[in-house]
């Protein structure tokens, strides 16, 4: 058995680590949305070697497109900007072959109204706050006991944070963007994130039916050594196709699989080493220490 109540301390400075950049970069910078929650037009235009993205910013604003910003990417140049007309992305595209000699043109254009923006950006919240609720209800009522549903959710929230901290400091210092698969990969990570706690905290329940002369610190301790290596290994292979998607999936969907990446790790952490210490404070303040 592996004495991981020892080192309590030193989960709660990693964790110190690794939220308090994000929590403070939350709250000076915020996160950078993508027009799927503030509204705007997207344009994706194949790269062509004479045609820059400066060039294509002014041809734009020539063109009556009011450009917020302009990203060049592998093998094309995105330009979001404000609603824009059919009639002004026609003639956006005329000018773009006429100046690039046809081997340059718009690969995709992306329309989204401020209303339904606004609208998606709340129905994400609301689903991540009934989610979190359930599960809270869900695993309290699994293991008639409230503490458990407590310190999974606290578990969930702790890898919530390093999700929204870590793209909160990519948008500032890189210019990465949230949109609406970065709220399906945030809502993955809570599922994620509860499904290895269920499982140490079975485990921990099972030890306490079994009548052995453990306290409580003791079976979570036997617990987490006993399941660890499952964890890691079933986090692994995840990992493992998570980075092929980023190294190779294309411009679409990295960031995606990026957010995806740093939920995984941070849920195969924050199981044994968020939840069950926090399990452990709670039994201790509720006087629970064996049963």
């Amino acid at each position: 058995m592996i004495r991981f109540s020892k080192y309590i301390w030193l989960y709660i400075c990693i964790s110190g680590v690794v939220l308090v950049p994000g929590i403070i970069s939350l709250l000076l910078f915020g996160l950078a949305p993508s027009i799927d929650f503030t509204g705007g037009t997207l344009v994706e235009v194949a790269k062509s070697s004479r045609i820059s993205p400066d060039q294509l910013q002014h041809l734009a604003a020539d063109d009556g497109i009011e450009a917020i910003n302009t990203e060049e990417q592998s093998a094309s140049i995105v330009i979001r900007a404000k609603p824009v007309q059919t009639e002004n992305l026609t003639k956006f595209e005329q000018d773009i072959r006429a100046l690039a000699s046809d081997s340059a043109s718009i690969l995709r254009v992306e329309t989204v109204g401020p209303l339904l923006g606004k609208e998606l950006l709340t129905k994400a919240g609301v689903a991540a706050a009934i989610a979190a609720f359930g599960i809270l209800l869900f695993v309290a009522y699994s293991f008639r006991d409230l503490t458990s549903g407590v310190a999974a959710v606290v578990a969930l929230i702790h890898d919530v944070l390093v999700v929204f901290g870590s793209f909160s400091l990519l948008g500032h210092f890189w210019g990465i963007e949230v949109d609406t698969l970065f709220v399906t990969a945030f809502l993955t990570t809570m599922s994620f994130s509860v499904h290895d706690t269920i499982v140490v905290f079975d485990r921990i329940r099972e030890y306490g039916k079994r009548g052995e002369r453990l306290t409580f610190r003791e079976r979570c301790d036997v617990a987490l050594t006993e399941t660890m290596g499952r964890s890691v290994t079933n986090s692994l292979t995840i990992i493992f196709m998570l980075l092929a998607l980023v190294l190779l999936g294309g411009e679409t969907i990295r960031w995606f699989a990026v957010a995806l990446l740093i939920g995984t790790i941070s849920g195969t952490y924050s199981s044994p080493f968020v939840a069950t210490p926090i399990l452990m404070f709670l039994h201790k303040r509720s006087g629970v220490e064996a049963g």
